[in-house]
């Protein structure tokens, strides 16, 4: 069965095409899990028996997916010892203009993302970029888009920036028997850096001027209204449930205050006494027909305000993600309120509040929420990450020796693996031992910085990349741009360098530098070429997506704290895609010579 060819592919070749575009299917109009699709699809490839079992579980074993994971701990001693916090406060400043905003953004945010997490310096920036962006009298839109390129520009000037490049290099030792040094992609991804600061200036007309999502929430008296129980109401005595004022028309209870004590999430079955204060979110104008229905009165004053503040509660803002079950969801119809003690306040939707019931409200991707909940209630934002993305109240660590410690550390870890004294793994786990063992960070935070989900997906883009090879899809793939491009070399790599980036627009860039890597690296060979520079231009080529919000975990991160609409990022995006592209292939081929193979 193995030798049957169809369109020049065998059987196994045929099972792996399907099992890649339907795990890619699946990943573009579900929901589910990016981890357990990729877990299926190595069974569906395992069972099959397009791979035996040793090469369907290689990518746990792979030396770049280890490299990743021990890098999450690396990463965690720099994170909690306060070094990120320390460069925000310190670079940004108080530019007098947009291009000089935009260099003192996107420099060091560059820069921490060629050694960090992209998604944990973009996390970290957002909130302050707000605040930042209001101090210069520029819109968040301006600047948050920008925030989220210089991430994925700066990923790619080491080789520990981004997985892709941690994935491809390892496939290139495991395949030629030589390593990458860990600065390898540092001066192309540089010059692509400078080329795209320039561009984001240059264009700067492309980015929106939206208003922030959160300013539709300045003003809580537009949207929450309190009325007051009469010593002489006729609920008295009855609970909240029983008096049917907990949900209302037009909007819902969201506080009671009791004389000095402020009651949220109010239970069902609390009981209603004079004097109360009733604290409801929604219309406003509806809601106050409780005054009639009711027999309650206007509140002398509007206590609950953004500025009074009570030191018992407090608010958070948070943006639904693109992957939240929420999704067409309305927050009524789900236990998130009752299961993390919070309460939905208000809606807003490309920076316009919603005027209706915030818990009838379907919402969509990127609608921001303000929820309130008791001061002393610590909210598990980690758990929520998947729904929601929170920006409000970061713990700051504590600036002290060990910020300069893990700063040593992590350097040391990149100069002694360029030097090519130790391999990079070898430098990656006493980095991490360092880390633990001068208390950078505690065993407990290292381990929850391990994103075992991310892992598996890195894991399964290997596996994937393998059946790609091994089934000889990659060689017939590479044939095939060689007939449609000739045997132009600089063609050759600017076509699957176009079509990684288009790509990497819709999946997740380390599956892409999986996929791409057999076909780049056959294509170079059947050409007679080093596969090197090749595979140094595909990896700036699958961290290169500017065109739509879904391509990178960073722009989701900004989506709705922006108030973007899907359109704002292809208005700039594609242009950006096309202008790296000419870059990356103009630099690569300076720095790294096409070099014939040996005969």
């Amino acid at each position: 069965m193995e030798s049957i060819l169809f369109l020049g592919f065998n059987l196994y070749a045929w099972i792996t095409i399907t099992t890649v575009l339907t795990m890619f299917s699946i990943l573009l109009f579900t929901k589910l899990r990016a981890d357990l699709v990729f877990l299926g699809a190595i069974g569906v490839l395992f069972v099959t028996g397009v791979l035996d079992a040793k090469e369907a579980f290689s990518g746990f074993s792979s030396s770049s997916v280890v490299v990743i994971g021990v890098l999450f701990v690396v990463v965690a001693g720099l994170t909690h010892t306060g070094v990120l916090q320390w460069i925000v406060k310190h670079l940004l400043g108080q530019p007098t203009s947009y291009a000089k905003a935009v260099v003192r953004l996107m420099l060091p945010v560059a820069a921490l993302s060629s050694f960090l997490s992209n998604t944990t310096v973009v996390s970290l920036f957002v909130g302050i970029v707000k605040m930042w962006s209001k101090k210069l009298g520029i819109s968040p839109s301006k600047l948050l888009i920008p925030l989220s390129y210089a991430s994925g520009m700066g990923g790619v000037c080491t080789l520990i920036g981004t997985p892709p490049n941690l994935i491809i290099s390892g496939l290139y030792a495991e395949n030629s028997g030589e390593a990458m040094n860990v600065l390898a992609t540092t001066l192309p991804g540089l010059f692509c850096l400078f080329v795209g600061v320039l561009s984001i200036i240059a264009m700067r007309r492309l980015l929106p001027d939206r208003k922030a999502p959160e300013s539709a929430f300045e003003s809580t008296t537009d949207y929450t209204v309190e009325m007051l129980v009469p010593s002489d109401n006729r609920f008295i005595g009855q609970t909240i449930a029983e008096a049917g004022l907990s949900e209302v028309k037009g909007g819902n209870l969201i506080e009671l205050i009791h004389f000095d004590t402020v009651i949220s999430p109010v239970p069902a079955d609390e009981p209603l006494m004079g004097g109360d204060r009733l604290v409801y979110a929604g219309q406003v104008d509806e809601i106050l027909d409780l005054r009639k229905s009711h027999g309650l009165v206007n509140a002398d004053h509007h206590v609950f305000s953004m500025n009074e503040i009570e030191k018992d509660r407090q608010f958070h803002t948070a943006f639904v993600t693109f992957s939240s079950s929420l999704i067409d969801k309305r927050i009524c119809d789900s236990s998130l309120e009752k299961e993390y003690n919070l309460v939905l306040v208000a809606v807003a939707r490309s920076g316009q509040r919603i005027d209706q019931s915030p818990r009838e409200v379907r919402l969509r991707a990127g609608d921001t929420l303000l929820f309130e909940s008791p001061a002393k209630v610590h909210i598990q934002t980690d758990r929520l990450s998947s729904q929601l993305q929170f920006f409000d109240s970061p713990q700051v660590p504590n600036i002290s020796s060990k910020t300069i410690l893990s700063t040593v550390i992590m350097l040391a870890m990149v100069v002694i693996s360029a030097l090519g004294i130790l391999p990079l793994l070898q430098c990656a786990f006493i980095a991490a031992a360092a880390m633990l063992l001068l208390r950078c960070c505690s065993t407990d935070q290292a381990m929850k910085s391990i994103n075992w989900d991310i892992l598996m997906v890195f894991a399964g883009s290997v596996v994937l990349g393998l059946a790609i090879q091994k089934t000889g899809i990659a060689e017939r793939l590479a044939f095939g741009i060689l007939d449609v491009c000739g045997t132009n070399p600089i063609v050759v790599m600017t076509a699957i360098c176009l079509v990684g980036t288009f790509i990497t627009e819709f999946i997740s860039n380390t599956a892409a530098g999986a996929m791409f890597f057999p076909i780049m690296y056959e294509a170079a060979e059947k050409l007679g070429y080093e596969p090197y520079p090749f595979l140094i231009a595909l990896m700036i080529s699958v961290s290169s997506s500017f065109a739509t919000p879904i391509g990178s975990p960073t722009h989701m991160l900004v989506y709705g704290p922006g108030g973007y609409r899907f359109s704002d990022f292809m208005r700039i995006g594609l242009l950006m895609n096309i202008i790296i592209l000419v870059a990356n292939i103009f630099i690569v081929n300076l720095i790294y010579p096409l070099t014939p193979l040996n005969p």
